[in-house]
């Protein structure tokens, strides 16, 4: 794969059912031309017949179909516009879209009756925002700030556009469009509606405070979400599940808290009179977030102390699902060596395995009580939408025009014996031909997060180029267990770099054609954390690339979004602790040349951990070179501007045959 097949990479929503047999769905994908991500509405036959695409907006997403089937509602986006609420006819026609949020929709549920929906959206205080004619963000009134949770990558400030829960009546988009009144018509409109979207439903604020509402789920007339509503909220990581009424009371605990143990809640479903949600256990301190993974909790809708149904210290769960037949089960995916699966969980905690195709990878799942789809990577295909069970297949083609011109390199399975006989799970690809090929130890972010042999296009890009990955997932990275994940807590940069180390040296022992006298380094987040700790520490990599690095834990407190309790629970609160494990403090004793890359909007890794990094390398005299991405967050290489996530890639290449060439023979 190259850069500048970057538009052919369609992203999948989740998928929704539809009662007469067949799922819906957004495929969108980066667009060169309008340097912004576009895509539509699919409809799928889940018999294997050919997908259709049913709506023609610039970027349609997120389908729901209602209760009656008659209607599918989905986020319609304008270019440079935030996503309002649309409504299409489930056999076709055209959209009609029914809200004008000044800062879009986020998320949303029909409620039982097909006709009424929920969705929540920012609340902007007046004069913010765009709220105020003739005031743009440079003349906004000054933000004065009492809390430690004030802001949040890729969303900026929030406490002055908390996130509420409204409640709309969709229309009929078969009906009469309302005309937007002019000349004499539109003298007897209000001041504040001249010039405004005409026509449209009143909506009904149901949740406020201060506090986001988000993970929305209903079911019939029940409507619950996930909000930090408890005294204290701003000291710790708790989010609760609540049930939002209708008729504008204050929302109602779903169920009673646990004072010696708090939860970060997410995911609730409904199934008759049982609400099922993930949790993450806190602790009691409320920030004992470190391998502390979700799993499923079930509980009367009525109230009570959760049932948990699954063992943390094992298991890893990613998402829940109505199964659409019993309220005794629900589907979910759970995170195991890397790779989504999908799962049933009983009333009792137990798990069956749902048949997928084969090597795939569960992103998200859907259920109606007759069908089980799923959006699934492969090592050999991005997302595409599978049937599951059993007569599990693939439905879609996706990824024809990108397999057209592309031939994805498989990813060779690995386990590696770490010094003290830890085994280290990982994969590499090696570029086409005998070789030597130059060596890319690539470090994934997180730390609680894994590589997997799903399609990946940054390890496509670089192997594609003649670069051989290395890709493994030390100590510290999840789906292999609490105990795996905690073995780095308050030690970043021992076992974990014992462990890439390791792995890396077995490749390059066991795997044919590869180069061990040409190897470098490269990681984004906790990856340049620990690619910046490597090079620190050692002379033997040609070059490396510092990513959007976590890279002095001091300075992260305050400037990140999550410094307030990160940098504390992760290394303690002793300064000598925490220096200790600074890649910023051992900057003077590189010798690597080293590319870092930043983005200016970066929140949780702040740009000024790159400034400073790129500046101590410099001032010690080592060949080190800054680029910097405007207007980017830290989630550029996921979904950042297209144009900017092709420079990135060319960048990328451009250092690598710069110190290392693919051959080293002139």
């Amino acid at each position: 794969m190259r850069s500048d097949q970057l538009d052919r990479l369609f992203t999948l929503s989740r998928p929704d059912l539809h009662p007469d047999g067949w799922a819906v769905l957004s495929a969108t994908r980066p667009d060169f031309a309008a340097d912004a991500y576009v895509g539509q509405l699919w409809r799928v036959p889940l018999d294997g017949g050919a997908p259709r695409r049913i709506t023609r907006g610039f970027h349609d997403t997120d389908p729901q179909v209602s209760p009656d089937g008659r209607w599918i509602a989905f986020r319609r986006q304008a270019p440079d516009q935030p996503a309002q609420l649309a409504v299409v006819a489930a056999d076709g026609g055209e959209p009609a879209v029914f809200t004008d949020r000044q800062l879009g929709v986020k998320e949303f549920a029909w409620l039982g009756d097909s006709r009424r929906l929920v969705f929540t959206s920012p609340v902007p205080e007046p004069g913010r925002y765009g709220t105020l004619e003739g005031v743009d963000a440079a003349a906004e009134d000054p933000r004065h700030i009492t809390n430690f949770q004030f802001q949040l990558n890729g969303d900026g400030f929030l406490n002055d556009k908390r996130t509420h829960v409204f409640l709309v009546e969709a229309p009929d988009p078969a009906a009469e469009p309302p005309v937007q009144p002019v000349g004499r018509a539109a003298q007897d409109l209000p001041p504040q509606r001249r010039g405004k979207a005409f026509g449209l439903p009143a909506t009904t604020q149901l949740t406020s405070g201060d506090a986001d509402h988000h993970h929305l789920h209903a079911a019939g007339e029940v409507v619950l979400a996930v909000a930090p509503r408890h005294a204290g909220h701003d000291h710790d990581l708790r989010e609760d599940v609540y049930r939002v009424p209708l008729d504008g009371g204050d929302p109602t605990l779903v169920y009673t808290p646990d004072p010696a143990h708090q939860f970060g809640a997410s995911a609730p479903v409904l199934t008759g009179d049982t609400v099922w949600f993930l949790a993450q256990d806190l602790g009691s301190s409320g920030v004992e977030f470190t391998a502390s993974d979700e799993v499923p909790y079930r509980v009367p809708l009525a109230g009570g102390q959760p049932q948990r149904l699954g063992d943390p210290a094992e298991v890893q769960f990613l998402a829940l699902v109505p199964d659409g037949t019993a309220e005794d089960h629900v589907l979910g995916v759970i995170f195991s060596r890397g790779r989504g699966l999908a799962v049933r969980i009983d009333a009792d905690g137990s798990l069956t395995r749902l048949d997928t195709p084969p090597d795939a990878s569960v992103q998200a799942l859907a259920a109606d009580g007759s069908h089980v789809v799923a959006t699934v990577t492969t090592p050999r295909r991005p997302a595409e939408l599978a049937r599951l069970g059993a007569e599990p297949a693939r439905l879609t083609d996706f990824s024809a025009d990108l397999l057209a011109v592309v031939q994805p390199i498989v990813p060779q399975e690995l386990i590696a014996p770490s010094t003290d006989g830890a085994a280290v799970h990982g994969w590499v690809l090696v570029p086409p031909g005998p070789g030597p090929h130059p060596v890319l130890l690539t470090i994934h972010g997180g730390p609680h997060w894994a590589y997997s042999d799903a399609f990946f296009d940054e390890a496509q890009v670089c192997a594609a180029a003649g670069y051989a990955v290395v890709m493994s997932n030390p100590r510290g990275s999840a789906s292999y267990g609490a105990a795996w994940g905690k073995a780095i807590h308050r030690a970043y940069g021992t076992v974990d770099a014992t462990d890439v180390l390791a792995f890396l040296d077995h490749a390059l022992a066991t795997v044919p054609g590869l180069d061990p006298d040409r190897v470098g380094v490269q990681g984004g987040s906790y990856g340049g954390y620990l690619g910046a700790w490597l090079i620190g520490h050692s002379d033997r990599f040609r070059a490396a690339i510092v990513e959007r690095g976590y890279l002095d834990m001091r300075s992260d407190v305050g400037a990140s979004d999550i410094g307030w309790f990160f940098v504390r629970e992760e290394h303690g609160t002793d300064p000598a602790l925490i220096d200790a494990q600074s890649p910023t403090l051992v900057a003077g004793d590189v010798t690597t040349p080293t590319l870092v890359l930043h983005s200016e909007r970066d929140l949780r890794c702040p740009v000024s951990q790159g400034l400073r990094y790129y500046t101590e390398l410099k001032l010690a005299g080592v060949e080190a070179e800054l680029l910097l991405f405007p207007g980017e967050s830290h989630e550029l290489t996921r979904s950042g501007r297209p144009w900017h996530r092709r420079q990135r890639f060319d960048a990328v290449l451009d250092w690598w045959r710069r110190h290392l060439p693919l051959s080293e023979t002139p």
